[in-house]
C-alpha cells in the first residue's frame, strides 16, 4: 500500500465532509499540521468538531478555520492566545469543551487503543465534571471520561520513512502521537520522507501501523511568545 501522496490536497481527497469530527496534533504553534489545516479552509468543510489543545491564532493554525467559520465546536485546553476564539465562544457561535490537558491527551489515546472510557480524578468538583459519571474507588471520587475516536487525524512531524514509521523533534512531539492514533484515517505531514530502513527502530516515536496517508512539505516555524531582553 502506498502511502505517500503529491500534496496535502491529494492526501485528503475524498476524506472531507460536513459535520465530521477532527482530532489535530499540536501545541501552540509547535507541531501544527499547517498544511493540512489549508486544504481543510480551501474545501470550505464545515461543521466541524476539532479535539486539539488549542486553536492555534488568530491567522494562523486552526484559527484560519475559525475565521471562516467552519469550526462548529471545539475540545480544548488552552484557548488564551486566539482573539476570534473568544469572540466567537462568548457570542454563542463556537461551541467548546473544556478539557484539562492531560485527559484531553489521554482520552485520544484512549480512543486510540479501544478504550471507550477512563475514571479520573481530575476535574473532580470543577465545571469540567458537571453531567458526568461519578465513582469511588478506594474512598476517592473519580469521573468518567469517555475516549474521542475522530472520523480524520492531522499531525506534523520531523520525519517519516515510506510506510509512515514517524519521528517527532523535540516538543513538536507533544499532542501528535496520541492524536494519531484515534483517527479512522490519520494524515500526516512532514519535513522529510526517507527510505524504509533509515531510520534506527529505537527512534521511532509512532510506528506506521497508524498512519494512512503521508506528504513531504516546507513549513513555517513561528514562535509564539517572543522575549528578548533589554539592551544594557
Amino acid at each position: 500500500m502506498n502511502k505517500v501522496f503529491s500534496s496535502a490536497a491529494n492526501a485528503l481527497e475524498g476524506v472531507l465532509h460536513d459535520g465530521m469530527t477532527i482530532a489535530a496534533g499540536g501545541f501552540g504553534l509547535c507541531g501544527i499540521p499547517e498544511l493540512l489545516i489549508g486544504v481543510i479552509r480551501e474545501a470550505g468543510t464545515r461543521d466541524l468538531t476539532i479535539a486539539s489543545n488549542n486553536c492555534g491564532v488568530d491567522d494562523f493554525g486552526l484559527g484560519v478555520l475559525l475565521k471562516t467559520k467552519q469550526i462548529k465546536k471545539m475540545i480544548s485546553s488552552y484557548v488564551g492566545e486566539n482573539t476570534e476564539f473568544m469572540r466567537q465562544y462568548l457570542s454563542g457561535e463556537l461551541e467548546l469543551e473544556f478539557n484539562p490537558q492531560g485527559t484531553l491527551a489521554e482520552r485520544m489515546r484512549a480512543g486510540g487503543a479501544g478504550i471507550a472510557g477512563f475514571y479520573t480524578k481530575t476535574g473532580v468538583g470543577t465545571v469540567v465534571a458537571e453531567g458526568k459519571e461519578h465513582k469511588a474507588f478506594n474512598g476517592e471520587t473519580y469521573v468518567l471520561e469517555t475516549g474521542i475516536v475522530a472520523d480524520l487525524a492531522i499531525v506534523k512531524a520531523w520525519k517519516a520513512d515510506t510506510t509512515g514509521n514517524l519521528v517527532f523533534r523535540k516538543t513538536a512531539r507533544n499532542f501528535n502521537p496520541p492524536a494519531a492514533t484515534c483517527g479512522k484515517i490519520c494524515a500526516v505531514e512532514v519535513e522529510e520522507i526517507v527510505p524504509v530502513g533509515s531510520l534506527d527502530p529505537d527512534q521511532i516515536h509512532l510506528p506506521g501501523i497508524y498512519v494512512h496517508r503521508l506528504i513531504q512539505g516546507e513549513h513555517e516555524k513561528r514562535i509564539e511568545q517572543r522575549t528578548t531582553r533589554v539592551a544594557a
